[in-house]
């Protein structure tokens, strides 16, 4: 049984103006639900995230004509980007280590 949050939909999804509106840190993570590589990162991701409880967490579902992914320029799964008040200040794609995702 998946215990980790599902990506949001196209539907379910922020704008980028919504995104860029967000204060504090947030990470923002790119994938799909039956990619590998992203289901492989989850544990990951989600221990980063204990030790990190001030990040806020979006997940958005990745594909072909996604605005919010192909804004931020994404190519790979999961592709992490981390926003300080709505600003990309760090990027990380496929961590291998929970360190990996701390240090973005």
């Amino acid at each position: 049984m998946n215990t980790f949050k599902p990506y949001l939909s196209a539907i379910e999804a922020p704008s980028l103006a919504e995104v860029q509106a967000l204060p504090d840190l947030t990470l923002l993570e790119f994938g799909t639900e039956w990619c590998g590589h992203c289901r492989a990162a989850q544990p990951l991701i989600a221990q980063a995230l204990a030790e990190r409880p001030q990040w806020r967490h979006l997940k958005v579902e990745d594909g072909p004509g996604r605005a919010l992914g192909r804004h931020y320029r994404v190519k790979l799964w999961p592709t992490l980007v981390v926003l300080r008040d709505g600003q990309e200040v760090g990027r990380l794609v496929r961590p291998a280590t929970v360190q990996d995702v701390l240090v973005v």
